[in-house]
């Protein structure tokens, strides 16, 4: 048996998983979980990323007591923010959380020098007001500008406090708006167009390669293995999550439903049309040099708000919520409006009446209504990609957490008038894994042979439309 190790971090929880591999099986196993969350400081909505740096490394001080032998780790987190370091290599400030009002002004700037079609036809980037291109706008304005000698996404700053080394993992770089989607490398002519300094970021790193061993105050503090690295793997968690489809043929698209739904297909390269610009379809970067074609859309976001607003958990509301009848009130889930914390059931309800429709009377109706509206978003994303893909969608594969509510997948498989296979869970963890246990040859094959071996072997559910 060899061990890997993922350090998985979500806009709402982290956790540090063991990934066991033996022979063609996988198992997991969470050595530590730990809550995140980003809260007002300093004048701005931010992440504490340094206290996250420290569950990290209780997390490896437990993955090392329980399995002695580490091989490697592996790092990844949402995407497009970023922390700014010194010439010393110091974090200037905790990272503004993109759900931050900052670049409420920023965008048009960006706009005015580039403008959204020529921005696309570089990047391939759905528009969304808080893409890294637009933070940076947002951030000229602060003290801390002059100061930065790097940015660095997150992923990478975890990375770089555990080996010393700065890079940059290019499918989260897909997300900053300055990579060019067509060669997978930095735009310089994006980069001197809006002002950014070319090597503001570090150098790309692909998934697989190795970023370094750890550091040896690292080593000490965990108990890990000397000799242990740290390696590049999709540090985008959809681009991790995607690596663990169980798909078994080609027509499929996925929902990685998280805080965040991303929902798309995977394709050989990317799709700069105006037709795609104009359906506000992202094109990132992939393992292996695919191309994640998907659209972001909301998530469970908004009912982790609702329980936090109403203070209390959703297992007996979703269950009240399954036995409401259908046709009840939908919401648009990409409405700006959701974005921010706070309040979610009053704007919940306020979007139910704009859109004409009666506003939900209790927590059920409220929880039924965005899992409606979630899956009537995802049925329209994967009919809408598909179609300026030229790929016909046959299965829909749900992982991350939204895979575990039954009452999501069934009415995504109902809406959408296609097969939904629900599973893995954990999908981020375990493609993290994978991509770590292939660089090192414990894990054998193309990204079809790897999936074809979960579809044989990974827990799932299967939803049909009109059959539950």
């Amino acid at each position: 048996m060899r061990v890997f190790g993922a350090v998985d971090l979500g806009a709402s929880g982290g956790r540090v998983v063991a990934g066991l591999v033996d022979g063609g099986r996988v198992d997991l196993e969470v050595v530590h979980r730990f809550p995140n969350g980003a809260r007002p400081a300093a004048g701005r909505l931010r992440w504490d990323l340094t206290g996250l740096h420290r569950e990290v490394l209780a997390g490896l001080r437990a993955l090392a007591a329980a399995f002695p032998g580490v091989e490697s780790i592996g790092v990844d987190t949402w995407a497009v923010d970023y922390g700014l370091l010194d010439v010393d290599g110091r974090l200037l400030a905790e990272p503004v959380c993109h759900r931050d009002d900052r670049t409420a002004d920023a965008v048009a700037r960006v706009h005015a020098l580039v403008p959204p079609e020529e921005l696309y036809a570089v990047n391939g980037l759905q528009f969304l007001p808080f893409n890294t291109v637009y933070q940076l706008e947002a951030e000229k304005g602060s003290p801390l500008w002059a100061r930065a000698a790097r940015a660095v996404l997150l992923p990478d700053l975890i990375a770089y406090w555990l080996t010393g080394e700065l890079r940059t993992e290019v499918t989260n770089a897909s997300t900053t708006g300055l990579l060019d989607a067509r060669t997978g490398t930095w735009s310089r002519s994006l980069h001197e167009r809006l002002g950014i300094p070319v090597g503001l970021f570090p150098p790309l790193q692909r998934p697989g390669e190795v970023r370094g061993p750890l550091l040896p105050e690292v080593v000490a503090a965990t108990g890990l293995p000397p000799g242990a690295v740290v390696t590049a793997v999709g540090s985008h968690d959809t681009a991790s999550a995607v690596v663990a489809l169980p798909a078994s043929g080609p027509r499929f698209a996925y929902v990685s439903s998280g805080t965040w739904s991303l929902a798309g297909v995977e394709l050989p390269a990317p799709v700069l049309t105006g037709e795609a610009r104009l359906a506000n379809v992202t094109n990132e970067g992939g393992v292996d040099g695919r191309t994640r074609f998907l659209r972001n859309v909301g998530g469970l976001w908004l009912l982790q708000e609702c329980s936090r607003a109403w203070g209390f958990g959703l297992d007996a509301v979703l269950a009240e919520a399954e036995a409401l009848p259908a046709g009840g009130p939908v919401v648009d889930v990409d409405d700006p409006a959701f974005i921010p914390p706070g309040d979610m059931p009053d704007r919940i309800a306020a979007a139910a009446v704009a859109a004409g429709h009666r506003a939900p009377a209790s927590p059920a109706e409220t929880v039924r209504c965005v899992l409606d509206s979630l899956a009537a978003a995802y049925a329209r994303t994967v009919e809408r990609v598909g179609g300026l893909a030229g790929v016909e969608v046959e299965t829909i594969h749900v992982v991350g957490g939204g895979s575990r509510n039954a009452l999501l997948c069934r009415l995504t498989a109902e809406l959408s008038g296609r097969v939904v296979v629900a599973g893995p869970v954990e999908a981020t963890a375990l493609g993290n894994v994978l991509v770590q246990a292939r660089a090192h040859g414990a894990v054998p094959g193309s990204l079809e042979e790897v999936r074809a071996g979960l579809a044989r072997t990974c827990p799932t559910r299967r939803f049909t439309p009109g059959g539950g």
